[in-house]
């Protein structure tokens, strides 16, 4: 009897270290690959799938068909670099420091680059950084966004290891220069309504649509890339359109629809239901969280690095996986985004936004509203010298220019009747008290993102570059006119 007893405890021991042994195995094995496509200054609306019928995007459009569309997904920033830090680390803009454009995090943040790294994944980058610092984005960094040979490389790497690829084109980011150029007759296109329509609108929306074009063949080569390698069936790939376009009232510079509302496809065989659509309001923020319950780690057990006003250094975001399984409808109930003007090229005064929606009504704060709204991008330029000059015969365009520059310091829209948000319903006493449910909700978000308006917008140039800055106030002196450089390249730090 005694020798039977550690016999037995012997194989008590061996069969329990087999179950831990094949348990992490099949973790391993379960594991998924993740694409993430990023397009660049490209408004939700503009894609085939979207419902714009002149723009061919027939591999994004197949995309699709494979895909479940989150049609609710905002991002927190209306320009690329706060953008993308929130996507990548499932942080808020101002809590995270990256609030302005060309800006980084505060040293000691993590990304979804370390998470998923410190897991066991090898990690890159393809092209477009525009995240800092260095060690808080600890990827592999793959130059330009034409030459899949050195993305085949990487994704094929090994096969026992699973990896996250970020892929993040140029397309269709200004000058618009590339893409099919013969593919689009401005004289047939239909301008959407909140543009101004003229000749010079219609050619610059018939190169903006061939860049779109560019891009879609891109994804059609990644998607070829995919299934060449065998690994389509283990990979979710996920899709983001970014922020609007620089068309004035595109998107971009703007806490507009147009600007934080993002076009997003999620695939992933087996997982998510194809041709599939949610409704759920999410934001760049829960993505990072989202893939780390898709590789099998708790996401609520992540420290950030990065301390929120109260303390918490957990994610601003939350995972949408039970989203994607088809097994929750619903994820927030409000979403947030702020847009910080100084440091943008041309930027003439300090003209910050924040805005919080929920699924009908949208309020946005302007902090400054005494200020002038005017930057390169937007105010300078074409198409809206062309549009400033028909201006002159046209009562109703005039009108929709100068809101371009000047703006109330309350906007409120009911997205239901007037998606496009051109009839301010601030002032309208029968929306006394949904007006006063989004103050509080949006002046809460501010107090745990440690947003002190005003005194945070002033202190943005301390968290662009290497922290060239000097303190501006509302009263600031216009800078003198940056040249615009024509190259894709130099184009692509705006």
């Amino acid at each position: 009897m005694p020798r039977t007893i550690p016999k037995l405890r012997r194989v008590v021991a061996l069969a329990t270290l087999f179950v831990l042994l094949t348990s992490l195995t099949t973790l391993a094995n379960d594991q998924p690959n993740f694409l993430v496509i990023v397009a660049d200054d490209l408004c939700w609306r503009d894609l085939g799938y979207e419902g714009n019928t002149d723009i061919q995007t027939p591999h994004l459009d197949k995309l699709r068909t494979e895909s479940m569309q989150l049609t609710h997904m905002f991002t927190p920033a209306a320009t690329c670099s706060p953008s993308r830090h929130a996507l990548y680390t499932g942080l808020f803009p101002i809590r995270s420091g990256a609030y302005p454009n060309h800006t980084r995090v505060y040293d000691g943040t993590k990304s979804l680059f370390t998470y998923l790294k410190t897991a066991g994944y090898r990690v890159a980058l393809q092209n477009k950084e525009h995240v800092g610092p260095k060690p808080s984005f600890p990827y592999e960094h793959i130059a330009g966004a034409d030459d899949l040979a050195p993305t085949e490389k990487f994704i094929t790497r090994d096969a026992n290891q699973p990896w996250l690829m970020v892929y993040a084109s140029n397309d269709p980011h200004g000058p618009w220069n590339r893409g099919p150029k013969t593919l689009y007759d401005p004289a047939k296109l239909k301008v959407p309504p909140y543009l101004h329509d003229n000749a010079t609108t219609r050619q610059q929306l018939a190169d903006y649509y061939a860049e779109i074009s560019k891009l879609d063949e891109q994804v059609g080569r990644l998607m070829s890339l995919l299934d060449e390698s065998n690994q389509a069936a283990n990979t979710l790939v996920m899709f983001v359109s970014e922020q609007g376009s620089s068309f004035p009232y595109g998107g971009k510079w703007s806490v507009y629809d147009n600007g934080i509302r993002v076009s997003t496809l999620v695939r992933w065989p087996r997982k998510v239901k194809s041709g599939s659509k949610s409704n759920a309001m999410m934001q760049y923020v829960d993505v990072a969280p989202t893939f780390l319950a898709a590789a099998g780690i708790n996401p609520g057990e992540i420290d950030t690095g990065c301390k929120d006003a109260y303390g918490s250094t957990h994610f601003d975001g939350r995972s949408f996986l039970p989203v994607l399984l088809g097994k929750q409808t619903s994820l927030r109930d409000y979403i947030f985004a702020q847009h910080t003007t100084v440091g943008i090229n041309g930027f003439q005064q300090p003209y910050p936004m924040r805005a919080v929606r929920d699924g009908r009504y949208k309020l946005i704060r302007n902090l400054a509203p005494k200020n002038t709204f005017s930057i390169d991008g937007i105010h300078r330029g074409e198409p809206i010298e062309s549009w400033q000059k028909d201006a002159d015969n046209n009562p109703q365009l005039a009108a929709r220019v100068k809101h371009l520059f000047s703006r109330p310091g309350e906007e409120l829209y009911d997205l239901q009747a007037d998606e496009f948000e051109q009839r301010n319903i601030a002032n309208d006493p029968q929306y006394v008290e949904i007006k006063s449910r989004l103050q509080s909700e949006l002046d809460a978000w501010m107090k745990q993102q440690g947003d002190k308006g005003m005194e945070t917008e002033n202190l943005a140039k301390t968290r662009q570059g290497a922290g060239r800055n000097k303190e501006i106030d509302e009263t600031t002196e216009p800078q003198k006119k940056k040249g615009k450089g024509k190259a894709k390249a130099a184009a692509a730090g705006k």
